[in-house]
Formats: C-alpha cells, sequence, structure tokens
C-alpha cells in the first residue's frame, strides 16, 4: 500500500462542497481544511501498483470545484 497527500485548492466557497464528495472515493481515507494556499489536505491509500498521477488527475481533479492539486509522495512511516 502506498500513501499520497493530495493538497487541493477549490473555487471559492466549495471547499466543504468538494471534501463531501471526496470521503466517498473508497482511497481518501481523510480530508482536513486547511489554511494557506490550499483549502484541502487528502490522504489517500493506494494499492502498490496504482498510477498515482492518473489516480489523482481522474478521481481527485475531476471533482466539481477543484481548481488545482499538489500530490506529496510518501517514502516511509515513522511511528
Amino acid at each position: 500500500m502506498q500513501t499520497i497527500f493530495v493538497m487541493v485548492k477549490c473555487d471559492l466557497g466549495k471547499a466543504y462542497e468538494v471534501a463531501d464528495e471526496a470521503v466517498s472515493i473508497e482511497q481518501v481515507s481523510e480530508v482536513y481544511s486547511t489554511s494557506g494556499q490550499y483549502d484541502l489536505l487528502m490522504k489517500c491509500y493506494l494499492p502498490e501498483k496504482t498510477d498515482i498521477g492518473h489516480f489523482v488527475t481522474s478521481q481527485i481533479q475531476t471533482l466539481p470545484g477543484v481548481k488545482d492539486t499538489f500530490t506529496l509522495i510518501t517514502f516511509k512511516a515513522f511511528s
């Protein structure tokens, strides 16, 4: 399993609507509202062989109200 974080910039006034839609995507584990340049932070768990670029462009960027994304790919989780 690979973990990625996707920072999402939404159209004005659409962050809550985008978050509501995003939580229904199976691979999206958590969605946080954030301050700063991006409106939302999504934590996603993808099967090892999943094409990250295809997942982001087809599942996240196509949500109504999404304006821009920035994806962080993780390597190791520390506990």
